[in-house]
């Protein structure tokens, strides 16, 4: 194993904003600095809701500028979204932005060809109305997938516009609800009962895998000396994060926090049972072998889009009187696709509460304490019933990504969950890409290894939970009743 430390650009796009990261990684060194960062915004347009995927490309080569000489570069992003090529190779049109309306009803559709449950038994993915099967389903009356040749999700579009190599990436692949979690290859049975063409996808690829080199104009674009490799990581920013979860044994659950929260375990094998799709919960594929067992539950998209209508607010000030609100005084399901668009989110948690016969929060204050109750509500059942659906016990919870700086977040998600909780790092789906790229390049070991690295180098916080969870309990109880 080679002992020269070697820096590794980490490109990651999150769903409001975009960042290039650089790691420098040895034995015993692992660090981490920003050296990019760029606004993700999506843009309306007559058609509806499309990502800006030349500024974030734009964003991406600035990054790497920026970065200065590096041994690899890796892209994750966000999952589902993809943009289609035509048969030269061009971008037909802005990938459009999974909050878009068009798959709207489209759910049902799919259905009545591949029953729900059959779906879920082959694939394993959750019910959620912006997966890729739904969008490419909806798609199929445009004129530009009649004329598209290639489809290409977000992060493996970008690394074709770097290297000119297609490929599609299985931990994120695994997310469109077209991969068997069993076999980890394409479920062609379901495909072809519902008319979608793999042949518009590129061959798959593995975290680890080269995936090709900076082409000449993108050397020139960035002041980089080639050769520059790009190297395959997990492109899902979700199985980046949770490659970066700095676990001492097997006993653990995860919370990767951002925009969305996805709460749940790393398990050696999928839970395609029926109890574990009424509960929707997906199997998503991870680092080597590994299914990333989760529900997908709102996150800080509730809280970003209250603090955008009040104006951008001091965040400190914000979470300080917050804490000081009554705890659980109003609740909501922090899954509900209510809260999925842009747009009115105040308004609609009061709604919410309303309809429900709780208070309704008046102040951002109170507005901001029912959020987090409410995520840690979530947080404590997914991982309840992750627990049991998948007959696999925890004793801590390690939360990563951007959660981990609302401290109040965690230590309300300990209080819910009756259980420790582990925050740290902040930055976990840019480490992870960042390992995946080190381990390729011969400089760290197994799985195991590298989460040994993350322990010893990189800062975390213990919150330990306080009281019983009675009153969480009952808070549960209340979101029950009809």
């Amino acid at each position: 194993m080679s002992t020269r430390l070697k820096a590794f650009a980490a490109v990651d796009l999150g769903a409001s904003s975009g960042r290039v990261m650089v790691g420098r990684v040895g034995p015993d060194t692992l660090e981490l600095a920003e050296a990019h960062r760029f606004q993700n915004r999506p843009v309306r347009v007559p058609e509806g809701l499309r990502w800006d995927i030349l500024s974030l490309y734009a964003g991406v080569l600035d990054g790497l500028r920026a970065a200065g000489q590096v041994d690899s570069v890796g892209i994750d992003s966000w999952a589902v979204d993809y943009g289609l090529l035509d048969a030269d190779g061009a971008l037909l049109g802005n990938p459009v932005h999974y909050r878009d309306a068009r798959t709207v009803g489209v759910a049902e559709k799919v259905w009545a060809t591949v029953p729900a449950a059959e779906l879920y038994a082959a694939t394993g993915i959750q019910y959620a109305p912006f997966n890729t099967l739904y969008q490419v389903t909806a798609a199929r009356v445009t004129r530009q997938l009649d004329q598209a040749e290639r489809l290409l999700l977000i992060p493996d579009l970008l690394t074709y516009w770097l290297t000119g190599r297609p490929g599609t990436e299985l931990t994120n692949a695994s997310t469109t609800q077209l991969i068997d979690p069993r076999t980890r290859d394409w479920s062609y049975d379901i495909a072809e009962r519902l008319g979608i063409d793999l042949r518009l996808f590129a061959p798959l690829r593995r975290p680890g895998d080269p995936a090709g080199l900076l082409l000449p104009h993108v050397l020139a674009q960035t002041g980089l000396t080639g050769p520059v490799p790009v190297t395959t990581v997990g492109s899902h920013d979700t199985a980046s994060a949770v490659a970066a979860v700095p676990a001492t044994g097997e006993r653990f659950a995860y919370i990767c926090t951002g925009t969305w929260s996805l709460a749940g375990l790393e398990l050696d094998a999928p839970v395609l049972t029926e109890a574990s799709r009424a509960a929707n919960f997906t199997n998503e594929l991870g680092l080597d072998g590994t299914v990333r067992y989760l529900r997908n539950i709102m996150g800080l998209w509730l809280l970003q889009e209250c603090l955008r209508e009040w104006g951008r607010p001091d965040l400190g000030e914000l979470l300080t009187a917050a804490a000081e609100v009554a705890p659980l005084r109003s609740v909501v399901d922090a899954g509900d696709a209510v809260f999925l668009a842009p747009d009115r989110m105040p308004a609609r948690i009061a709604d919410a509460c309303r309809e429900s016969g709780q208070p309704v929060p008046e102040s951002p204050a109170e507005m901001t304490r029912c959020i987090l109750d409410s995520l840690a509500l979530a947080h404590r059942r997914a991982i309840g019933e992750a627990q049991s659906l998948a007959e696999h016990l925890v004793d801590v919870v390690h939360i990563v990504g951007g959660g981990t700086r609302n401290p109040l977040l965690c230590q309300l998600t300990a209080d819910a969950c009756g259980l420790p909780v582990v925050a740290g790092p902040a930055e976990a789906a840019a480490l992870g890409n960042v390992l995946v790229q080190a381990r390729a390049h011969g400089l760290v070991g197994d799985r195991a290894s590298m989460r040994r690295l993350l322990a010893r180098t990189q800062p975390s916080r213990r919150y330990e939970p306080r009281g019983d969870t009675a009153a969480w309990r009952a808070a549960e109880d209340r979101l029950a009743r009809p």
